[in-house]
């Protein structure tokens, strides 16, 4: 099947230059989640997801299997209770849709002027992206559902990073030295 182009997201988790054990398939994998807006147009992608189920089990859905595992997943359901209340990570937004995209290949990722990005750090949590991916039918440990496998990705617009993590220009003031700065030690 061809790849298809994703529309814009914003990068979560991206592991796109050096690949990670997955613990349920214990291959190396790169691979990033795509955060769409709430009410994205992603009819191009189910399509595709919807024609690799076709091709494999035939237009009559009583003989897919059941309980396949659809890509398309909620970003409320990554809401974990954290200190006695129910929190999203950071950038997720409840009733909008993420995907899982994965591959044992490292992916081809270009700026916005299509040249070749070498930099990890341009490519980060918060960062706005799309990809091209190609769907495919899994069966592994139980589990039956169609994913996507990352090909490559186009870096577009900066966001705010999705670190979790405070600015130190925010959590600090200026503070006058006392005693006078380190480099008067030697002065």
């Amino acid at each position: 099947m061809a790849n298809v182009k994703t529309p814009k997201f914003r990068l979560s988790y991206p592991n796109l230059f050096r690949p990670k054990l997955n613990d349920l398939n214990g291959k190396m994998e790169y691979s990033c989640v795509a955060l769409f807006k709430k009410g994205e147009d992603l009819s191009a992608l189910e399509a595709a997801a919807k024609k690799v189920l076709e091709e494999k089990f035939g237009t009559d859905k009583s003989k897919w299997p059941k309980n396949l595992k659809s890509p398309f997943r909620d970003q409320g359901d990554r809401e974990k209770e954290v200190d006695g209340k129910m929190v999203l990570p950071e950038g997720y937004e409840h009733g909008a849709i993420f995907l899982n995209l994965k591959s044992t290949q490292r992916p081809g990722i270009v700026d916005q002027n299509v040249q070749q990005v070498l930099d990890e750090s341009e490519a980060y949590a918060g960062r706005f992206a799309h990809c091209t991916v190609n769907p495919y039918y899994f069966d592994q440990k139980g589990n039956k559902g169609i994913a996507f496998g990352l090909v490559n990705l186009q870096l577009l617009d900066h966001g705010d990073p999705l670190s979790g993590r405070t600015k130190p220009e925010d959590d600090f003031a200026p503070v006058a030295s006392e005693a006078g700065s380190a480099s008067d030690l030697f002065s």
